[in-house]
């Protein structure tokens, strides 16, 4: 079988998702398509606006095979972690051909040349990236300063890449780059592909007649009750499981319900937000500062946020900090390969595909959990059972209770 892998979180799933999984096929002319996905948390920090599983079966009525859990440990953190651990999951299956994923940039030759240069680190690019560091800079920006540096002085195609700052500061390039620099480090034999990405910007919370972003979904559904207009923007199936959803009363959880936990926890265990590896600084206390006189989420992260550090990167922090994931030990975890595949859902080709999966990986497949779960395991039950106190319509131990989603 020729298998694609793609990398996703679907928060939830838009149009946009669809013409990824019909492109990656055509792209790669594949018999089947694995998608890893975040669990309940995703990477920009934020609780996912619907459960895993329920992501899951709109994965799986829209063309995806097999839909395997990105462990939260990966899926919690920044653009590097988060690709290190997807790429390390896929490359350790043993079986996926083929890596597809959006980009703004849509060359993936630029992209594993860039990659190449970020994953081998000359010395004059190391020494570029502390000259930068050193004026403030955050990680992303700094990088993108030393990286046009260096090529000014080491490459004879600088002209190919005049919009350098552009590729670096656009989302879906850096975990383009970060996805290709994995799979240079494993000497993977994974064929990386990208996608143009089309319409709405990532981060855009306006809609757009073509393909509308995530945000700009999550925005209606946190706003309005009366979902009709999203008709135009998802797949009919997943407008129905939404429909459906919104007149059960189901629980669309979004980041402000964190605010409350995230100040009780503050009064109790202000402290344990520097063990966070992300924490540095004493930005802890900027954020406890602001914390004191806010209510309001996207609030605390405004200004929170520093020319060092990100918006993003806040979020994170806040995130990370709502989980507890300070009693774990995170800076090793997340530098690890990612341990096991953790079986969310399948259809009949999936199944098929799941078989050749138990002859093949180096890592163990897990279709309901194992009696003792390792660290990175446990944290994703743990995962749960947080998520739970903000997404109502979820069980604290639905780990163990919710058997992989089969669609047939």
């Amino acid at each position: 079988m020729n298998i694609t892998g793609i990398i996703v979180e679907y928060n939830p799933f838009h149009n946009g998702h669809l013409y990824h999984i019909k492109k990656s096929k055509s792209l790669t002319n594949c018999d089947a398509i694995v998608a890893i996905m975040s669990g309940n948390f995703v990477q920009r920090g934020l609780p996912a606006i619907v459960d895993k599983w329920t992501r899951t079966k709109m994965a799986l009525m829209n063309g995806v095979d097999l839909v395997i859990e990105l462990p939260l440990i990966y899926s919690s953190s920044s653009a590097e972690f988060f690709a290190s651990g997807a790429i390390s999951l896929l490359n350790s299956l043993g079986t996926v051909n083929n890596l597809c994923f959006g980009s703004e940039c849509g060359d993936i030759e630029t992209l594993l040349y860039i990659s190449k240069i970020l994953s081998e680190e000359p010395e004059n690019f190391k020494k570029f990236l502390r000259d930068e560091l050193n004026k403030g800079f955050s990680y992303p920006l700094a990088r993108s300063k030393a990286l046009l540096k260096f090529l000014k002085v080491s490459s004879s195609e600088l002209s190919r890449f005049k919009n350098i700052q552009e590729i670096l500061n656009s989302p879906n390039n850096i975990l383009g780059l970060e996805y290709c620099k994995k799979l240079i480090k494993l000497n993977s034999n994974i064929l990386p592909f990208t996608i143009n990405r089309e319409g709405g910007h990532y981060n855009s919370t306006v809609f757009n007649e073509q393909f509308s972003s995530a945000s700009s979904i999550r925005k209606y559904l946190k706003e309005n009750t009366n979902i009709n207009i999203l008709k135009k923007y998802i797949p009919k199936n997943v407008y129905t499981l939404l429909l459906n959803l919104n007149e059960n009363n189901y629980h669309f959880t979004f980041e402000d319900e964190m605010i409350s936990y995230i100040k009780y926890k503050y009064t109790l265990y202000k402290n344990s937000i520097t063990k966070l590896p992300d924490v540095s600084e004493g930005i802890e206390n900027r954020i406890f500062k602001v914390l004191e006189n806010t209510k309001n989420f996207n609030d605390l992260i405004l200004h929170s946020k520093t020319k060092r550090y990100t918006y993003t990167r806040i979020n994170r922090i806040l995130c990370q900090f709502f989980l507890g994931l300070e009693n774990w030990d995170t800076a090793t975890l997340r530098k690890d390969p990612c341990p096991y595949a953790r079986i969310l859902g399948f259809n009949s080709t999936g199944s098929k595909l799941l078989k050749t999966l138990k002859e093949t990986s180096t890592i163990p497949i897990y279709t309901k959990l194992p009696k003792d779960p390792i660290p990175t395991l446990s944290l994703d039950i743990h995962g749960t059972k947080v998520y739970s106190l903000l997404n109502k319509s979820i069980n604290p131990n639905a780990d163990y209770l919710t058997s992989p989603i089969i669609i047939k």
